[in-house]
């Protein structure tokens, strides 16, 4: 018998959805609320439109910006101080992959106790975690849907998969307009991560019927919009496809996990503290050659919903073209270039690839990969 489980939370999507923090937070039992976000998002003026709409519905917040680009334990150690010294009995992340980790992993902390490291790896949270809503501002995490939680390991200097059902928080609210305020590179680099989600999920061991439809509708609104949504930063109509896309490749890697490329980019960016997407579109092409042989007739669709015309081609072949489909989106949106680019050193390349075969993305990897096999393709990548 094939059962599978796939989880989500209640999701509220559309312009002017972030209007619902409030009533949604209340509807949850929420008094006080521990609001994370990063300065970024609070210059943009996101958090204060989110507090003036918790303050109407009668709660009262906390805010927590303390955190970085790739948010490291030790964050996570004085958000969980900050929640529990402010008497907050839930939470709403506003913002990117960022604060809504980190929110995952302070209501780990405050709920079960010890450190971040603790939960590294996969069902280890035993207590129930407080009431959570998160709100993106980014289209490519994914986070505010799925169940990870992707924190940097200061001492180790490689990023710890926390993963856990019970980090799926309680309701997702989508609002495109938060989407009008990232920088065209950032825009793109969020982009290419979920493109990598959708890409991944797909091809992934524990993929099922419905993680395929997310991860297939994802990869093709991307290959669609994520040039216009670069390109213009105030076309909404691109804005709100790559919401949708973002949205989709969340689900989708949610329940049927990633593959190599994140077991490898978890590792270059406890090393780099440059963008998650960047490291992706650095690595994305070279896993995916390296996956193909493995699952043709998959690459094979995939190409097709990223607009190559495979018909009459084989499933290698047609496979291939999703590659280049790949590389092509990337050198349009200017990240093709390679991790030394990045200022990755060829040195750190054997410790990188050991700690990315303990990565527990790597186990639904639809290609078994040995440790020569990583850093092979670490070095392609340069």
């Amino acid at each position: 018998m094939n059962i599978s489980k796939f989880v989500t939370p209640e999701i509220i999507f559309g312009c002017g959805s972030l209007s619902q923090v409030g009533e949604s937070a209340r509807r949850l039992g929420a008094s006080k609320v521990f609001v994370v976000s990063d300065d970024g998002v609070i210059r943009a003026g996101w958090v204060e439109k989110a507090l003036h709409y918790l303050h109407a519905v009668g709660l009262k917040t906390s805010v927590f910006s303390a955190l970085t680009t790739n948010p490291k334990d030790g964050e996570v150690t004085e958000g969980a101080a900050h929640y529990l010294a402010a008497g907050c009995d839930a939470i709403v992340a506003v913002g990117g992959g960022s604060p809504t980790d980190v929110a995952k992993a302070v209501a780990i902390l405050v709920t079960n106790g010890g450190k971040t490291r603790d939960y590294e790896g996969i069902n280890r949270i035993t207590r129930p975690l407080p009431p959570m809503v998160s709100v993106p501002s980014t289209a490519g995490a994914g986070s505010e849907v799925s169940q990870f939680a992707i924190i940097l390991d200061s001492e180790r200097r490689l990023k710890m998969s926390i993963i856990s059902k019970s980090l799926v928080p309680d309701i997702a609210i989508v609002d495109p307009e938060l989407l009008r305020t990232k920088d065209r590179h950032l825009a793109a680099a969020t982009g290419v991560d979920a493109l990598t989600h959708g890409i991944e999920s797909y091809v992934s061991l524990a993929s099922t019927h419905l993680t395929e439809i997310h991860a297939l509708k994802a990869v093709e609104l991307i290959s669609r919009y994520l040039r216009r949504a670069v390109a213009d930063r105030d076309d909404m109509e691109a804005n709100t496809h790559m919401a949708m896309a973002s949205l989709s490749a969340g689900i989708a890697f949610s329940n049927a996990i990633l593959g190599a490329t994140h077991a490898m980019t978890h590792q270059v960016d406890g090393q780099l503290d440059q963008h998650h997407g960047e490291s992706n579109a650095a690595l994305l092409p070279h896993v995916m050659e390296f996956n193909l042989p493995s699952c043709p007739q998959r690459f094979r669709q995939l190409a097709s919903a990223l607009g190559k015309d495979v018909r009459g081609s084989d499933p290698l072949r047609g496979g291939a073209l999703a590659v280049d489909a790949v590389r092509e989106l990337l050198a349009d949106i200017g990240l093709d270039q390679g991790l030394a680019a990045l200022g990755l050193n060829e040195a750190v390349i054997p410790a990188l690839s050991r700690n990315a075969l303990r990565d527990a993305c790597l186990v639904t990897n639809p290609r078994e990969a040995s440790g020569a096999d990583i850093e092979a393709i670490f070095r392609r990548a340069l």
